[in-house]
């Protein structure tokens, strides 16, 4: 194996890593909305790696967090998607202005608005996984899984703004030290 896809691989450990911490100590619950830092090592891994990378940060990432937090249950599996959602698009967008060789994090305001579009799609993804989970488990109650979306939604562009902010000169910083083999 190739030192520079090992070293990647330690990189995308340590961000998978993080995310745990970040999104169960390095958060606020309000109301049925939680905030916190978890998407930042998705976002990080995005921008450095592509969106493979960052989809396995979320995954692995949110796996841990279900797994501490609800244990297993038939539904664990579907609320792992969209955080993958998150990594996805953030990702994709990297890839592709890398391809015209350029970087997202140079481009501040893509960068802010492919991060906008990440959580909306995360969010919308939560709710339907909710909305699922709610249906499967006799819950459904419209108001408990509809009735907070346009806050959610909010909220989540907020948080997207918020981690682009500290993401884009941590990227830029580590991309100068040459620390990360990346995209």
């Amino acid at each position: 194996m190739p030192k520079t896809s090992v070293k990647r691989m330690c990189y995308a450990a340590l961000l998978a890593a993080m995310y745990l911490p970040l999104s169960l100590y390095a958060a606020v619950q309000v109301g049925n909305v939680r905030i916190s830092f978890g998407s930042l090592p998705v976002v990080v891994a995005a921008l450095l790696f592509g969106p493979l990378d960052a989809v396995v940060v979320a995954l692995v990432g949110e796996f841990f967090k279900q797994i501490l937090t609800y244990g297993i249950t038939y539904t664990t599996v579907l609320y792992l998607i969209p955080p993958a959602f998150r990594g996805l698009v953030v990702g994709l967008g990297a890839l592709a202005l890398r391809r015209r060789g350029q970087r997202l994090e140079e481009r501040r305001a893509l960068c802010y608005g492919v991060c906008v579009v990440a959580a909306v799609c995360t969010t919308v993804g939560n709710t339907l996984v909710n909305w699922l989970d709610s249906v499967l488990m006799h819950y459904y109650f419209p108001g408990l899984i509809l009735g907070d979306l346009v806050w959610r939604l909010a909220v989540g562009m907020l948080n997207a703004l918020v981690m682009s902010s500290l993401a884009i000169p941590l990227v830029k910083t580590l991309r100068q030290r040459n620390a990360a083999w990346s995209l």
